[in-house]
C-alpha cells in the first residue's frame, strides 16, 4: 500500500495553520504555556520551521494573540442598526457569551496586558481601545457630553469589566445562565454609574 502523501502547503497556509493551532491551544492553557514543540508536531513541521515563520517564540505568541484578539472582536461586534442602549446590552451579552465559551482564551488576552513582550501588550491594548470606542459611541448617541474625563472613565471601565469577567464564575448549565444574566446586568449598571460619575445624570433616552 503506497505511503500517504502529505499535502504540501504554501508558506502562508502553513503560517495560518500554526496560528490556528496556537489559538486552539489557548482553550486549554495560558499563553505562556503554549508548547512550540507540541504545536510543531501537530502541524507536522520542525520546531525550526516554526521559528522560521515567526522569528521567535515571542513572535509566534504575538501572532496567536493577534488572531485570538481579532476573533473576539469579530464575535462581539456591535449591531449598529440597534438603538444605543439595546446595542450596549447585546454587545455585553456577546462578550459574556464569548467568555463562557472561550474563557481560557479570554483570560490569556486580558493577562496579555501584563506580558513582558511590549508588542503582545500593544496587541491587547488595541483591543481595549476598540472596545472603549464602541462604548463611547453608545453614550455619544445618547447625548452624553464628550470629555477627556469621560473617555478616561470608560477606558478604565473596560479594564474593570474585563477583570470582572476573568474573576467571575460564569459556569455552564441552568445556574450558569442565571449567573451570566446577573453579571450582564451588573456590567450595564456599572457602565451607567461610571458615566454618571464622570458626566452627570444620563439624558432621558429610550432604548
Amino acid at each position: 500500500m503506497p505511503a500517504e502523501r502529505r499535502t504540501r502547503m504554501t508558506p502562508d497556509e502553513r503560517r495560518a495553520q500554526l496560528i490556528a493551532l496556537g489559538v486552539a491551544a489557548l482553550a486549554d492553557r495560558p499563553l505562556d504555556q503554549l508548547n512550540v514543540e507540541d504545536l510543531s508536531a501537530q502541524a507536522g513541521v520542525s520546531r525550526g520551521l516554526l521559528f522560521y515563520y515567526f522569528d521567535s517564540k515571542q513572535g509566534f505568541h504575538r501572532e496567536v494573540v493577534r488572531a485570538a484578539r481579532d476573533g473576539m472582536l469579530n464575535a462581539t461586534e456591535p449591531e449598529l442598526d440597534l438603538p444605543p442602549l439595546e446595542r450596549l446590552h447585546t454587545t455585553l451579552e456577546k462578550i459574556v457569551g464569548f467568555v463562557r465559551e472561550h474563557r481560557s482564551t479570554f483570560v490569556s488576552l486580558v493577562h496579555g496586558v501584563a506580558s513582558g513582550d511590549s508588542e503582545v501588550r500593544a496587541v491587547v491594548e488595541e483591543a481595549e481601545q476598540i472596545q472603549t470606542q464602541r462604548v463611547i459611541a453608545v453614550f455619544d448617541e445618547l447625548g452624553v457630553p464628550s470629555s477627556p474625563l469621560l473617555h478616561v472613565a470608560l477606558r478604565a471601565w473596560v479594564a474593570f469589566a474585563e477583570q470582572a469577567l476573568v474573576d467571575g464564575e460564569l459556569v455552564a448549565g441552568a445556574e450558569g445562565d442565571k449567573a451570566a444574566a446577573e453579571f450582564l446586568a451588573f456590567l450595564e449598571r456599572s457602565a451607567f454609574a461610571v458615566v454618571e460619575s464622570a458626566a452627570g445624570p444620563l439624558p432621558d433616552a429610550g432604548s
